[in-house]
């Protein structure tokens, strides 16, 4: 937590598994050294601090001493809140969860949310071009089977889930590996239904604190 006791996301504009955890929680105005960011945090309308971590400059600030003592996984996203330091996207969209339950991203009914988590088992994770597209494809084959029957308006019914904050990322990642959507019409609805809402516009890596300017809308 800051002295202004926000809690603090280390992110990195490209990561999806950072956008996954920005879509969840919202932010506020940047200021000069701790940006802060609008993005779990942005449906559950938290007020953070974004510190970028670039994954690419120096060799990968990741890997730096002070942010190994914060989080030795080395990895981002990071979010340092209630006195803790979560990594990994899942459990700290977990953690957001469990301790700011409104909106829910997890159904209550057991059902949905089995059919949440079997969502998220098919969305895969990005890597070099020939191995991602090879991934992409063998997770979206099966999501677009599994999307036929638990679909509505997102993912898991009408109401946005955490297989939606993972979808959206993997669409981008997707879209950005030259992946052909032609054949998930399914998916391409629900993540275009998805990208009209504020809080996925808003927590999009084209409007991250640290987005190169030739990558910004």
């Amino acid at each position: 937590m800051t002295e202004s006791g926000k809690p603090i996301l280390y992110s990195y504009f490209r990561s999806s598994c950072s956008w996954r955890v920005r879509i969840a929680s919202r932010g506020a105005r940047s200021c000069p050294l701790t940006l802060l960011s609008l993005t779990a945090l942005a449906l559950k309308s938290l007020d953070y601090e974004t510190v970028p971590i670039n994954l690419i400059k120096d060799g990968g600030q990741q890997f730096s001493e002070e942010f190994q003592a914060l989080n030795p996984m080395q990895q981002v996203p990071a979010l340092k809140i209630d006195g803790i330091t979560i990594g990994q996207s899942l459990a700290i969209i977990e953690y957001l969860e469990e301790t700011r339950p409104t909106p829910r991203l997890l159904p209550q009914d057991p059902k949905r949310r089995a059919q949440n988590l079997s969502v998220l088992k098919q969305v895969g994770q990005e890597n070099q071009l020939t191995w991602a597209q090879k991934v992409i494809h063998s997770g979206f084959n099966a999501l677009e089977q599994i999307l036929r029957s638990t679909a509505g308006k997102y993912c898991v019914g009408d109401e946005v889930s955490v297989a939606d904050l993972c979808l959206v990322p993997q669409v981008a990642n997707a879209e950005r590996f030259k992946v052909d959507l032609t054949p998930y019409p399914t998916i391409s609805r629900i993540n275009k239904t998805l990208l009209a809402l504020e809080a996925f516009q808003v927590s999009h890596p084209c409007r991250q604190p640290d987005t190169p300017p030739e990558l910004r809308a």
